[in-house]
């Protein structure tokens, strides 16, 4: 049911039976490199594009996620994924092999937690028993072509992020009476919010008021205290996005420990990773969550979490015409099923 303006409630909460993540050479350095499930020793993967390369870290990710549950292709109804490449290529690409009913999403960076929100709307009332949800992005791909090509060698300034090479995948099912496992409770559907920034290597700034728009809807639509939950994660704010939407919530009366805000941009790297301000794009809040986050819940570090992941909606052909960039953030909670 919808609770609120934003807020879908899942009463019978959908069950993140199993995960799948993948990445690159840049995340096998990482802080979180033992939470991947593979990892690769260089960016071609094997394959003649970068493109083609995203392709098989999502396909990675998704078989990873039916390998863990014992599950086939067969079993499983719907396929939901998106990227940041030109017409989410690299996700139709793998939907191509991965042979199952697809739906091609995009929300930038908040592409993971847009999938994750349909994936359970859509078990919740018994529109599939099984889907497949993940999102993915690859360094060398979106800097081609949002940016320069890496070989390119241009400077970046302070404020710039790095996109993760990488992918995560989640198989959502239908509760069968199941517990301990990880069920989505919830999914606040965010607007989209634009205050004029133009700057491509502020994406953190940029993204900063729609995710504190989103977590004060949540917390208004669901009429939760802000201390209902272990962990609020972020998608891929960085250093600045986070301290700024940490301000834009206390001003908008949402407090809580700031020890328990994190952001996965932060997390995946190591400090003398030279990643700027953090880490960006669809793959690093989906293997973030998928890699780490989750086992995390099962180890009971956490038992309610709430993930916000967002996404600056422009393009080359916006940023070519002088357009502000329009953000967006979805948040999703998970709970421990107990």
């Amino acid at each position: 049911m919808r609770k609120g303006q934003q807020t879908w409630v899942f009463a019978n909460k959908p069950v993140i039976v199993s995960t799948g993540a993948s990445g690159g050479p840049f995340e096998a350095n990482g802080r979180l490199a033992a939470d991947f499930d593979i990892l690769h020793d260089d960016l071609w993967m094997g394959e003649d594009s970068y493109e083609k390369a995203q392709r098989v870290l999502m396909e990675e990710a998704a078989q990873t996620a039916l390998e863990k549950a014992n599950k086939k292709k067969d079993d499983v109804h719907f396929f939901i994924a998106g990227d940041l490449i030109n017409q989410i290529t690299p996700s139709s690409l793998a939907a191509r092999n991965i042979e199952l009913p697809y739906l091609g999403i995009f929300g930038a960076c908040s592409t993971s937690m847009e999938g994750l929100a349909l994936a359970s709307f859509l078990i919740n009332y018994g529109g599939a028993d099984y889907i497949l949800t993940g999102a993915s992005s690859h360094n060398a791909a979106t800097e081609k072509q949002f940016r320069y090509p890496t070989e390119y060698g241009g400077q970046k300034p302070p404020t710039a992020q790095w996109t993760v090479t990488g992918a995560g995948a989640a198989l959502v099912k239908k509760h069968e009476n199941e517990r301990g496992l990880p069920v989505v409770t919830s999914a606040t559907i965010g607007k989209v919010v634009d205050l004029g920034m133009t700057d491509p290597f502020n994406m953190g700034g940029a993204m900063a008021p729609a995710a504190a728009d989103t977590i004060t809807a949540h917390f208004k639509d669901m009429n939760l205290d802000p201390d209902y939950y272990d962990l609020i994660l972020t998608g891929d704010l960085a250093r600045i996005g986070q301290n700024v939407t940490y301000e834009l919530l206390q001003k908008n009366g949402i407090n809580f420990e700031r020890e328990k805000f994190q952001d996965c941009g932060i997390l995946i790297y190591k400090e003398d990773q030279p990643v700027q301000a953090g880490a960006s794009g669809a793959g690093c809040s989906a293997s973030v969550l998928y890699g780490h986050i989750i086992k995390e819940m099962m180890k009971g570090t956490y038992k309610k979490i709430l993930v916000v992941a967002t996404g600056a909606l422009l393009s080359p052909l916006t940023y070519q015409q002088s357009e502000s960039i329009p953000c967006i953030a979805h948040a999703v909670a998970i709970e421990m099923d107990i």
